[in-house]
């Protein structure tokens, strides 16, 4: 089968590379698409995995074989394919903070090599764990691949809705309006908050509106803060979410958020950016500081749920397609986008 295999940092090799063998209880899934994350850009671009290896983790797909111990699984069903599944029973799991499971970490789909997703190639292995525990998902008919491929960043932004504790009537603020930036702002808006968004470029920012954002502003404003204090009373914004890797973003997002109010830190930065604070800020302005990083076993199915059902419109988010063959050029258009360029869909 083809797959692009990462063999170095910015090394992307579209190679022929074995359809991996299937265990007993083990599940191969034919990829149809699967979408192009911030994070698989990271891994390609900087030197943080040891290569070769296949990533890729947005996936949907059709079932292509099964072992002889899976029940309930049938050839030719269309799937997700969730990634990662937690443990279950050890402390972190216990805490709710499935993200941080060693099993969740560590046991993951591969199309070969060190197994890392494996999404960007043609078929893709679903180990026994995933397969046991809730990690397929049946695609309803009526909903696309591409559709499908939804509910794995769904997820993962609904983690940060529910951990922020967004609720009607609030008003929160959303830095960066990228694809993910996009989707928290008809997140919020579906769970009856208001969104307001901040972005460099304009057709971003008319986006964000198009998509049910109050309000969007140019981040390099000025007067933003301003702006921002006016469309809430004076008070500021009840939660920042933010969706860039910004040193400015955040302290924008400081003079923005009202007194009790909470930031929540969803984009991972440059691990050498540190950010200076005074911590009496925080203490004095009862600001609370939150990450929120991967998906939650918590909300999956709630993230099934809202894709299936239309109840955000995730097609308003893709703006480009590429065969896998071309995965090097996508990744340089994610880093390098064009005015119109949102999320990215891979075809292998």
């Amino acid at each position: 089968m083809k797959a692009q295999v990462f063999r170095g940092v910015n090394q992307l090799s579209y190679e022929e590379v074995p359809v991996p063998d299937i265990a007993a209880d083990e599940v191969l899934v034919q990829v149809r698409v699967v979408g192009l994350c911030q994070s698989d850009i990271k891994k390609i671009r900087y030197p943080l995995y040891n290569p070769p290896r296949i990533f890729g983790h947005e996936t949907a797909g059709t079932i292509a074989a099964i072992g002889s111990e899976v029940n309930h699984w049938q050839i030719g069903q269309r799937v997700v394919v969730l990634h990662h599944i937690p443990c279950m029973h050890c402390a972190y799991c216990l805490n709710d903070n499935f993200s941080m499971c060693d099993v969740y970490k560590n046991i993951t789909t591969t199309a070969g090599f060190v197994p890392s997703g494996g999404g960007f190639a043609e078929y893709v292995k679903v180990p026994g764990h995933i397969v046991r525990h809730g990690g397929l998902m049946t695609i309803p008919d009526s909903i696309t691949f591409e559709q499908a491929s939804f509910v794995e960043p769904t997820n993962c932004c609904l983690k940060a809705v529910k951990k922020a504790q967004i609720a009607p009537g609030q008003t929160v603020l959303i830095t960066g309006a990228g694809p993910i930036g996009l989707m928290f702002i008809m997140l919020v808006k579906y769970f009856g908050g208001r969104a307001i968004a901040t972005d460099l470029l304009p057709t971003r920012i008319e986006r964000a509106i198009r998509v049910g954002a109050e309000a969007a502003f140019d981040a390099r404003d000025p007067e933003l803060p301003a702006k921002i204090h006016q469309l809430t009373q004076g008070m500021g914004v009840d939660v920042s979410l933010l969706a860039v890797p910004s040193e400015k973003a955040f302290f924008q997002a400081l003079n923005c958020t009202r007194k009790g109010g909470k930031i929540l830190f969803f984009a991972e930065f440059p691990d050498e950016v540190e950010i200076p604070i005074n911590p009496n800020i925080l203490y004095r302005r009862e600001i609370d500081l939150i990450g929120s990083y991967s998906s939650s076993y918590r909300v999956q199915q709630l993230a099934a749920d809202i894709v299936f059902n239309h109840r955000i419109d995730v097609d308003a988010l893709v703006s480009d397609r590429y065969p896998l063959k071309d995965l090097a050029a996508a990744v340089d258009r994610a880093v390098s986008p064009t005015p119109d360029t949102f999320k990215i869909l891979i075809y292998p």
